[in-house]
């Protein structure tokens, strides 16, 4: 994206609420139905492109392509970085030929590869031929990087100076760039095989004596990624030293890009996305347009987890089964059932998504793994102690007696301890495997203690009822 920040003089009311912007979508349809396209202009002139994106996107099929062609060229550049994946694929189908091209042309690179990735193959083939050799190049580069790194994400749209190079020199470099880039207050200084050799900002640049040489004022101690660099770590990178961009460099330190701080912004949105799919037990697909997915799909889904949980939970049946004789000498066992497993659950949820949450942020990695599990197993133990005080006292009176209440405030400290350390030790497990941490979700957790919960519940109350004078089962 560039960095135009256009204030909407005298219209910035229009478009600063979501219910605002559906407004202006509303004054939009009605002017292009009555065929008042001076109008349209007026209204959309003093409006940020991505508040007309998202107006654009409010509109009916048949008049997003109409309303989009009444901008001009460079807006209408820009208003298309900004629109929905589903509302771009539509405008290449309704825009002629020769308007796709272009558009597709001016694009950044980063943008333009995002497209791509959404669009059909033999789609992308043809425009990739079309492009100019240059654009062509470029794009088939970012192409060819792994999806989600570093590589996949960067714009080539830099500036790069040389040591030798004045300031006064430098500032007519980024007065002569400084349209064609993606940022400019951040610049970088390459030698002559273009590895990466120090950096400064616009402020150093303009702060700096004419006379003086980049390599004075320059700081050479540059913080880099690789190419190879997954995207999550690339926006930790950019969160911890508060970077506006951050240079990405091959396999040989030769700067080939860089990742600028509005597309980061994009990738936690989507990775914040993934993970809260996971720990609800969803399968992730294209998380931006779930809510307008086909309902057989979300259904698709959603179905395998929850099948896998139900053959989970049919162990719970089978624990039940397998201890009947205990409940039915005591059939007032059965109504704490539900009870204790729920608190299991929850105490193992919390437990989950405080760790996941912490290696997402790494702040986890300064208590260490084993003692992230042990304070989480007597956060579980000093909870079922608390709960102790409410449980028992209500379960001794139900029961009339000290048998239920044992039974109940033994496997309640018992399944809260156990609960809290299984919702620490599975994500913690997977993270060291490699695996996504989110995968071992509330749900899966919730359904393991469930198991073990009814297990130890029901084996308690065989044992007192042995052990407190009651005939042996």
């Amino acid at each position: 994206m560039n960095e135009t920040n256009r204030a909407p003089a005298g219209m910035a009311s229009l478009v600063n609420s979501p219910h605002q912007a559906d407004g202006v979508a509303d004054e939009i349809e009605a002017m292009l139905s009555a065929g008042n396209y001076d109008g349209v202009k007026a209204l959309l002139e003093p409006v940020q492109p991505v508040d007309i994106a998202e107006a654009i996107g409010k509109l009916p099929l048949i008049l997003q392509a109409l309303a989009f062609r009444l901008l001009n060229k460079n807006e209408a550049i820009e208003v298309y970085e900004y629109l929905d994946a589903v509302v771009q694929q539509s405008l290449l189908d309704r825009l002629r030929s020769g308007e796709v091209l272009e558009l597709v042309e001016e694009m950044s690179p980063d943008d333009r590869v995002r497209l791509f990735d959404e669009l059909p193959a033999k789609v992308v083939r043809r425009l990739l031929s079309e492009l100019s050799p240059a654009e062509r190049r470029v794009t088939a580069q970012l192409l060819g990087y792994e999806t989600e790194t570093a590589g996949r994400l960067m714009t080539t749209e830099f500036i790069d100076l040389k040591e030798f190079q004045s300031a006064e020199q430098a500032l007519t470099i980024v007065r002569r760039q400084a349209s064609f880039t993606e940022t400019i207050y951040s610049l970088y200084v390459t030698d002559k095989e273009r590895h990466l050799t120090g950096i400064l900002s616009l402020r150093d640049l303009v702060t700096a004596a004419p006379q003086d040489r980049i390599g004075d004022v320059m700081t050479r101690e540059v913080v880099s990624v690789r190419t190879d660099t997954d995207q999550e770590e690339v926006a930790r990178v950019i969160q911890r030293y508060d970077f506006l961009a951050l240079p990405v460099v091959d396999l040989e330190k030769r700067l080939v890009g860089i990742v600028t701080v509005d597309d980061v912004i994009d990738v936690i949105e989507q990775e914040a996305t993934r993970d809260l799919y996971a720990a609800g037990a969803v399968q992730a697909g294209d998380e931006d347009d779930y809510f307008q997915s086909n309902l057989f799909v979300v259904a698709r889904r959603r179905v395998v987890w929850l099948s896998a949980l139900v053959l989970a939970n049919g162990l719970t049946t089978q624990v039940i089964a397998m201890n009947d004789l205990v409940l039915k000498q005591v059939v007032l066992l059965a109504a704490f059932i539900p009870l204790l497993i729920g608190t299991g659950g929850n105490v193992g949820a919390q437990s989950s998504t405080v760790v996941i949450r912490g290696l997402s942020t790494q702040s986890i990695q300064s208590l260490g793994v084993m003692k992230a599990v042990l304070r989480e197993a007597i956060a579980g133990a000093l909870l079922g102690l608390l709960m102790l005080f409410v449980v028992v006292p209500f379960a001794w009176w139900r029961g009339e007696g000290p048998l239920i209440g044992a039974a109940v405030g033994i496997s309640l400290l018992a399944i809260t301890t156990l609960a809290a350390t299984a919702g620490a030790a599975l994500p913690l497990l997977f993270d060291r495997m490699g695996l996504d941490p989110a995968l071992m979700s509330a749900p899966f957790i919730t359904t393991a203690t469930d198991v073990a919960g009814v297990l130890i519940y029901l084996k308690t109350a065989s044992w007192l009822l042995v052990h407190m004078g009651t005939p042996s089962l």
